[in-house]
């Protein structure tokens, strides 16, 4: 008899909150950049903007017997939370629950983006059971945070910065711009509209050993001209001795493959675009 495949898995704990009421789809609706009225899954992967489009966080939300769980991938769970309290009028058929806890397991695919898989949400005392019927392997902190790195999945204090937009963070499939109006809306569909993006987020690799992983540099050059600064690093992990890899925001007039890059920390890195990034 042929043994099971074993399946790699991204688990990972995250901070949830649910929304009660017949209008949770609707308020919802006017504060992500998903479409929720008109969604055809019961998982939504989407954004939460400032009115300046900036990303703030990012949420999956699961639908479960009429009610929306929130579950926040990216972000300031209790900020999020109170954000929606603040703006639920009596009117409003809607009511938030206190914040707890849920595991989420999700298959990792190197070649796909991650918004390609739905993810399983189960209580502590049933992960253990579920990893060992179905074969699956927990993918190791480290080896978690280069496949996360190679997705471009945002994280929140490093691209999510409060200072770039999802469409500069490869993101734009999960913005809905035919649904109408939600936060940051406008500046979105401009962007959109003139292509205007300034900046856009790529994968790095270093194969420089690095002995000082505390000197704080994290601009990147032109590797013919390094005094022009093109872009900055905003994320790094080590992948071995003599590898690094990590997340850079480069400005896009440099985008070209005529262009390479030199970083002071990591050497010349090359750079490529992220198996999960979307761009206009």
């Amino acid at each position: 008899m042929d043994k099971k495949l074993i399946k790699n898995i991204w688990l990972e704990k995250y901070s949830i909150f649910y929304l009660n009421g017949i209008d949770n789809k609707k308020f919802l609706n006017g504060i992500t950049t998903s479409n929720m009225l008109q969604s055809k899954t019961n998982i939504v992967k989407t954004c939460w903007l400032n009115p300046k489009g900036v990303l703030k966080s990012l949420i999956e939300i699961h639908y479960i017997e009429n009610q929306l769980l929130i579950l926040t991938l990216e972000g300031n769970v209790n900020e999020i939370r109170k954000y929606f309290e603040d703006i639920i009028f009596p009117v409003d058929k809607v009511q938030i629950s206190d914040v707890t806890t849920i595991y989420r397991i999700q298959e990792i695919d190197d070649c796909f983006s991650w918004r390609e898989y739905n993810p399983i949400l189960l209580k502590e005392n049933e992960c253990d059971e579920f990893i060992l019927k179905n074969s699956l392997s927990v993918m190791n902190p480290n080896d978690l945070k280069i496949w996360k790195i190679k997705q471009a999945i945002p994280c929140k204090d490093y691209e999510i910065d409060g200072a770039n937009n999802p469409l500069e963070l490869g993101l734009a499939d999960l913005i809905d711009f035919k649904k109408g109006c939600f936060l940051g809306q406008e500046i979105m569909a401009r962007l959109k509209k003139v292509s205007s993006l300034k900046q856009e987020i790529r994968v790095w690799k270093s194969n420089l050993p690095v002995n000082n992983l505390e000197f704080d540099e994290n601009k990147v050059y032109l590797e013919n001209d390094r005094e022009k600064i093109v872009g900055y690093i905003t994320r790094f992990v080590k992948v071995n001795e003599k590898e690094f890899i990590g997340l850079v925001i480069i400005k896009k007039n440099y985008l070209g493959s005529e262009f390479k890059f030199f970083s002071k920390k990591f050497g010349n890195i090359k750079v490529n675009q992220a198996t999960a990034s979307v761009f206009l």
